[in-house]
């Protein structure tokens, strides 16, 4: 039996492993963390369990392609509840307040009742939700390793995708909210997501959603990871903690001998997935020179391609949090985060994703704040004075908590401030390339959105990460984790 080393416990990890059990290869995990899960994770404090991923998972919707993996690796299943939620998120802007509901008929109505002049775009919009209701990826075969007529068959299961393409694949967010009038539709549209991603990044989001396929599995991101890492492990798997790789020791012949441990122990591998972040791969585990041009002509141009990441707090109120449901945006006081001035702001509350979220009549509520690359350089720096880093961190903080005591009154004195993160956490915990805990953004300057798992040089090396395919997340992750053994299987059969 021939074995697999995975670099990385993530869920790309997790699902390379598991899907390399299955296949008949000897498998184990390397993770530096203690525990698995990667950027799937959460923490308690206080009595609160704080999400850090999860706001809902694509591939809910049982019979859906995605639904098939996330079954298969043990996230999903009949035993499994899985929380729908009736809103996306709201808004509220001089006094009024406006919904995108999972019944887009409501959403529509709701629409039209407040903007009437914006009824040409307001139908547009729902009509092309309705569309990328349609959307899928790919989760069969990578489509670097489709021939042409597994492409089209792939094309053509898209349905009426194209056409949302077509209608918001060349303008991004901001764009399209200033296809609006009114004010109120204006900051539905560009206050969720990065102003920089392409607006059908937007329009499929809220189609998962209204499709029924963007469910929360009960637990939140924590007990998906663990679930998981139980299912590799009755499969067989063996999983290594608390020990981060150092490199990749290559032999003769451009082959990988296996991994060389930080304590500088080597093991060896007849194969290796990298199923972590990229730059991480090509400038610590390899070489820059075994990266793929395409790939590295989209890390050499940051204007085009660039990476997000988020400041959050956690709070812990005081009593049900009756006010908010899921997620709400606000107008609120001038607030510094990093070098961003942030004039609204969000809320939402985590405590329907279930039992244990919260003590016993409590709520947890969190807010993030989008972070970019400059922001990242900005926290790395403050960040070498540990104390500056904090003492900012808990001003920041405070400064929240008063805005959403100043919209929400009636809870003055009873939240409290459970935990404070930075870009500069997921870089600690994840080597995650300036601090992004998803891929690149899509803008309309993006060249390449796709990438091949193959090592050019590297015949038993290959890629199994979210980096591989824009705008990665978790889907991806356990995607690109089946792609990398299906690589592995092909080389196999070609020796």
């Amino acid at each position: 039996m021939k074995k697999i080393i995975i670099i990385g416990g993530g869920i790309a990890g997790l699902s390379a492993g598991i899907y390399a059990l299955q296949a008949g290869f000897e498998a184990e995990i390397y993770e530096k963390n203690h525990i698995v899960g990667g950027q799937c994770t959460g923490w308690y404090r206080k009595g609160y369990y704080i999400d850090n991923c999860l706001h809902w998972l694509t591939g809910t919707k049982e019979g859906s392609d995605l639904y098939k993996i996330w079954e298969n690796v043990g996230v999903l299943g009949n035993t499994i509840k899985v929380l729908q939620p009736d809103s996306f998120y709201s808004v509220k802007l001089n006094g009024e307040k406006l919904t995108l509901w999972k019944d887009l008929k409501k959403t529509e109505k709701e629409m039209l009742a407040l903007s009437p002049e914006d009824k040409k775009e307001i139908k547009k919009f729902i009509a092309n939700t309705r569309m990328a209701e349609s959307m899928r990826m790919p989760t069969e075969k990578a489509m670097d390793m489709m021939n042409i007529f597994e492409i089209i068959k792939f094309g053509f299961s898209m349905g009426d995708m194209g056409k949302v393409i077509k209608e918001y694949g060349r303008i991004n967010v901001a764009e399209l909210s200033e296809r609006f009038k009114h004010p109120l539709l204006k900051c539905l549209i560009k206050d969720f997501m990065a102003k920089e991603y392409l607006a059908y990044s937007l329009i499929v989001s809220y189609a998962t959603f209204t499709s029924g396929n963007g469910g929360i599995p009960e637990g939140g991101s924590r007990q998906m990871a663990m679930r998981m890492e139980k299912r590799f492990i009755d499969l067989g798997g063996k999983i290594v903690l608390n020990t981060g790789v150092s490199k990749i020791k290559i032999g003769e012949d451009n082959k990988a001998e296996g991994i060389e441990l930080e304590d500088s122990k080597l093991v060896n591998a007849d194969y290796i997935i990298c199923a972590c972040d990229t730059d991480f791969t090509f400038h610590h585990l390899l070489d820059e020179t075994y990266m793929d041009k395409k790939l590295k002509d989209v890390y050499d141009d940051r204007k085009n391609n660039p990476v997000f990441s988020s400041f959050h707090i956690a709070f812990g109120v005081d009593g049900r949090f009756e006010e908010l449901e899921d997620t709400i945006l606000f107008e609120c006081e001038p607030i510094r985060v990093g070098t961003q001035t942030a004039k609204r702001m969000s809320v939402k509350n985590y405590t329907s994703y279930g039992p244990d979220i919260a003590p016993e009549g409590n709520t947890l509520i969190q807010c993030q704040f989008i972070q970019y690359e400059e922001d990242y350089d900005y926290w790395n720096t403050l960040v070498q004075d540990k104390k500056k880093y904090d003492d900012k961190k808990t001003e920041i903080a405070d400064e929240v908590l008063k805005r959403i005591e100043t919209n929400f009154p009636a809870y003055q004195g009873k939240i409290d401030i459970l935990d404070v993160w930075t870009p500069i956490t997921y870089h600690r915990y994840c080597n995650a390339y300036h601090g992004a805990y998803m891929s690149f953004i899509t803008t309309t300057g993006s060249q390449t959105t796709m990438f091949s798992g193959d090592i050019k040089g590297l015949d038993n090396v290959v890629l199994g990460s979210q980096w591989q395919m824009n705008p990665g997340g978790l889907p991806i992750a356990a995607i690109m984790g089946k792609f990398a053994v299906q690589r592995i299987q092909k080389k196999e059969k070609s020796r």
